[in-house]
C-alpha cells in the first residue's frame, strides 16, 4: 500500500502516516518509487516557512496539511510513454512518501525536469532531477551522504559564489551561526577551498563545540555564550551568515562586530521556534538580507550556462564528498512508518549534529 506523511501546516510537529492510492498515469507521466531520503534541519526549514515560500505546493496535500519536501533517490518503476527508462535511478526533490508521479522533460542523459503544472510557477532548481547513469555528481555507494549534504552543499556553494562575486564586500572574516549545521559545515568547506584568505569563525551551542572543532573547517569556534568575544578579535571587515534564524542571536552578532560588519546574510532557520523578529528588532550595522538560493542559481546559469553551472557544482561537490563520511555517522531508519519519531526529534532540534538520519523505504 502506498503511503505518505503529512504534517499540520500550522503545527509542523504534528505528523501522520496516511494511506494513498496510486493514480493512473496520464500521457507524458512516469511513476517513481522512492528508495531513500534524508531528514535534516533543512527539511524543518521547508516546513517552517512553507506558506511564505510555497514549499507546500510541490507535493500538494490539503489546505490544512502539507507534505514535507525531502532530498533523496528513487527508481522509475513505470516510464509510461516518456523518455525515461523503467528501472533507472534518479536523485532529486521528493515528497516524504513512497511514490511520486512526474511529468518529465528530458534535458540530457544526466537530467530531466518535472513539468507538472502545479510546479511550473515554483523555483526551477527544485524541479530538476539527476539521472544517475549520466550524472557527473553521482558517487556509487555515496547515495546516503549525497541525500544529507548535497542540497545543503548547493546552498553553501551559491553563498560563497555570491560573496566572491562581490569580492566579499571587502571582508576578511566570515562569521557563521549554527556552525554545527550541515549547511554551515558545507559553507566552511567551500570557503576554505575557494577563498582560503577568508578567516572562518563558527558560532554554535556549547554542547556542539567539540564536534565543530573536530571538523577542522573553522579557524575559530565560539559558543553562543562567548559571542561577545567577537568584539575582542583583531579588527577585520566581516560578513555574517545566519543559519539559526534566531533574531536575538543575530542582533548580538551585529552589536559585537559593530562597524566591521559589512554584510549580513540570512539563510536558514535551524532555531525555527525563535525565528523572525528581524524587521521589528533594532539591528546595528547592515540590514540582514535574505538569501534565496534559486535566484542565485539563475544568476550563475546566466553567467556560465546550465551545463557549466552543473559541472562547477559537481566538481566542488566531489571534493567535499570525499570528506563527508568523516563528518557524520549515518543513522538508518527502515520504513516510512518509523519516520514520524525522527521528524518530531528534528522539529524539536534534538537530532545530534554528528548524525545523519536516512530513511530507507
Amino acid at each position: 500500500m502506498p503511503h505518505q506523511i503529512t504534517v499540520a501546516r500550522a503545527a509542523i510537529i504534528e505528523a501522520t502516516l496516511d494511506d494513498v492510492a496510486l493514480p493512473s498515469l496520464r500521457p507524458g507521466e512516469a511513476l517513481l518509487k522512492i528508495q531513500q531520503f534524508a531528514i535534516t534541519a533543512n527539511n524543518v526549514t521547508y516546513a517552517a516557512i512553507g506558506e511564505a515560500f510555497g514549499y507546500w505546493d510541490f507535493f500538494p496535500a490539503s489546505a490544512e496539511r502539507g507534505i514535507v519536501p525531502v532530498w533523496g533517490h528513487a527508481t522509475v518503476i513505470d516510464a509510461g510513454d516518456t523518455q525515461l527508462t523503467t528501472g533507472e535511478r534518479i536523485y532529486g526533490y521528493l515528497p516524504m512518501a513512497t511514490h511520486l508521479v512526474v511529468q518529465p522533460a528530458v534535458t540530457g542523459a544526466g537530467s530531466f525536469v518535472d513539468t507538472s503544472a502545479h510546479r511550473a510557477a515554483r523555483a526551477a532548481v527544485y524541479n530538476q532531477y539527476r539521472r544517475l547513469n549520466g550524472d557527473p555528481g553521482h558517487v556509487p555507494g555515496g547515495e546516503d551522504l549525497r541525500s544529507v549534504f548535497e542540497p545543503l552543499f548547493l546552498t553553501s556553494f551559491l553563498i560563497e559564489a555570491m560573496f566572491r562575486r562581490h569580492r566579499w564586500y571587502g571582508a576578511k572574516r566570515l562569521i557563521v551561526t549554527s556552525a554545527s549545521s550541515k549547511t554551515a559545515i558545507a559553507l566552511a568547506y567551500v570557503a576554505r577551498a575557494a577563498s582560503p584568505e577568508i578567516e572562518r569563525v563558527g558560532l554554535t551551542s556549547a554542547h556542539n563545540i567539540d564536534f565543530v572543532e573536530r571538523t577542522g573547517l573553522y579557524d575559530k569556534v565560539l559558543g553562543y555564550d562567548e559571542l561577545d568575544e567577537l568584539g575582542e578579535l583583531e579588527a577585520e571587515a566581516s560578513v555574517s551568515v545566519d543559519f539559526a534564524g534566531n533574531g536575538a542571536t543575530l542582533a548580538r552578532v551585529h552589536v559585537a562586530v559593530g562597524d566591521d560588519l559589512k554584510y549580513s546574510c540570512l539563510v536558514g532557520v535551524t532555531d525555527w521556534r525563535n525565528r523572525g523578529g528581524f524587521g521589528e528588532r533594532e539591528m546595528t550595522g547592515p540590514k540582514p538580507v535574505l538569501f534565496f538560493a534559486p535566484d542565485h542559481v539563475a544568476t550563475m546559469i546566466s553567467e556560465s550556462g546550465s551545463k557549466g553551472f552543473q559541472l562547477a557544482v559537481a566538481e566542488r561537490w566531489l571534493g567535499f564528498a570525499k570528506n563527508a563520511a568523516q563528518l557524520v555517522k549515518v543513522a538508518p531508519i527502515e520504513g516510512l512508518i518509523h519516520v514520524i519519531p525522527a521528524w518530531v526529534a528534528a522539529v524539536k532540534g534534538q537530532t545530534r549534529a554528528d548524525t545523519a538520519i536516512i530513511v530507507h523505504i
